[in-house]
């Protein structure tokens, strides 16, 4: 008998261990970083920071995202990516994505493109008009090019494919189509923003040298040696789940994202910031940031 009491005390307190750690992994930030080095790009973005913010699903970290905008200041970038789901399709209100951008144009530049979530929202007019207001820059299936010390790179946004459901061709073959017209005039070194991890190989078969992604919430819950358990779009077991990935001479950057969308909670998979540092190949190592 006084085993089994043992025995259950012990599970009791396992069980409350886990479920505090779980917890606590659900809002305990992180900042990832990679560094992404290419014989194409230019000399003069070596050191160049990007810090990558995706999936927040109108989640606060602190009261106004303070902890959140605090490890983005830290970080010190020179570029800030949003990479799509800024808000919740299930919980549309724009004030927590709005003031949270208004204040991450503050620490850098801020570059945005839109996920399926907000495909979703019927405000999502609204939302870009606030983002832009707030002095975003809100790319959709648009380039620009990004200059510094006389050099330049494109940046170019793709929007979800969602907002075009129910057009013509499969989502692969119009984002296809849509790289191949935005990068017909590009010269250098390529980035994108876009929200969809598994269209990669579309990615580096329009040539594009770094892709930041996001979208796979790093798995939901990340399996020691294995890694993500569960997708969207790429089911169990997903391929490009988080970190830095390779197709070629392409290489994709996923963020494991910071907040939960179906499934409530993170399990061994902390919410994260990436900060992406570019380095030229050969050029001198940078001081890190």
């Amino acid at each position: 008998m006084k085993r089994k009491t043992i025995a259950a005390a012990a599970a009791a307190l396992a069980a409350a261990a886990l479920t505090a750690w779980t917890l606590w992994g659900n809002t305990a930030l992180t900042a990832e970083k990679i560094t992404v080095s290419s014989e194409r790009l230019p000399a003069a973005f070596s050191g160049f920071a990007i810090a990558q913010v995706s999936d927040l699903h109108n989640a606060e970290f602190g009261e106004d995202n303070e902890k959140l905008l605090d490890l983005l200041a830290g970080l010190s970038p020179d570029m800030i990516a949003l990479t799509g789901d800024l808000v919740d399709s299930r919980s549309t209100g724009l004030g927590i994505a709005l003031r949270f951008a208004e204040k991450a144009a503050e620490i850098a530049p801020v570059c945005y493109v839109p996920g399926n979530h907000e495909a979703r929202i019927a405000d999502y007019d609204a939302l870009r008009e606030g983002l832009s207001a707030a002095g975003v820059t809100v790319l959709e299936d648009a380039a620009l090019p990004l200059s510094r010390a006389g050099e330049s790179i494109t940046l170019i946004g793709l929007r979800d494919p969602d907002f075009a459901a129910g057009s013509p061709g499969s989502p692969a073959r119009r984002l296809e189509e849509t790289l191949t017209a935005l990068t017909q005039d590009a010269s250098g070194f390529t980035l994108l923003l876009s929200h969809r991890p598994e269209y990669f190989p579309v990615y580096a078969g329009c040539g594009i040298d770094l892709t930041l992604s996001g979208h796979a919430h790093g798995g939901q819950i990340r399996l020691p040696f294995l890694g993500g358990l569960l997708a969207p779009g790429q089911g169990f077991l997903p391929e490009y789940d988080a970190g830095l990935c390779r197709e070629g001479d392409a290489q994709m950057v996923v963020s494991r994202g910071l907040g939960n969308s179906v499934f409530p909670l993170r399990v061994n998979n902390r919410p994260e910031v990436v900060l992406v540092t570019l380095q030229a190949a050969g050029a001198e190592t940078f001081a890190e940031k």
